[in-house]
């Protein structure tokens, strides 16, 4: 009873996440890009100011936290059907993590930490600075690993509850 609500808790964690990750790549990216560059940098700076928030770090480092402990508690069970799936969103999640603190966050709080944008001088340079196309890459990236992580989580929760 235990492992299946963590197992649910750490799929629909995982399911948020990639969906603000994919609303990023499909939407929030693509009208950022079509906009000049004051828009661009104000926006940005409002919009991953916005994001810090408990209801998303809860789900973004929850993802892991939760996934972590379902495998954990796997391993004393008869069976082990959705261990593999679940350590494999494991492994996915960690690497999310590990690409945002590593790319994502440092353009990101350099762009903040350029300032208000009616006080920068270069906006232009802030934003090449900034580099769309990489984050826009990387974000891609963690797209696809969090979706494989969500749907990993889901064939676990389905292999564990076909015990019998």
């Amino acid at each position: 009873m235990l492992t299946g609500a963590v197992l649910g808790a750490a799929a629909m964690t995982t399911g948020l996440v990639a969906g603000v990750f994919v609303l990023y790549a499909h939407t929030i990216m693509p009208g950022l890009g079509r906009t000049d560059d004051r828009t661009f940098v104000g926006a940005f700076q409002a919009i991953d100011r916005s994001i810090i928030n408990p209801w998303f770090m809860s789900c973004f480092f929850g993802s892991l936290v939760l996934t972590g402990v379902a495998a954990a508690l796997h391993l004393p069970a008869p069976r082990h059907d959705g261990l593999p799936w679940t350590v494999a969103a494991f492994v996915l999640n960690l690497v999310v993590i590990v690409i945002t603190l590593a790319v994502n966050v440092p353009r990101n709080d350099a762009i903040k930490a350029a300032g208000e944008p009616d006080r920068i001088a270069d906006l232009a340079g802030v934003r090449r600075a900034f580099d769309e196309p990489r984050w826009r890459a990387w974000n891609l990236v963690r797209v696809v690993l969090s979706c494989t992580a969500f749907g990993s989580l889901l064939v676990a929760l389905v292999s564990s509850g076909q015990r019998g």
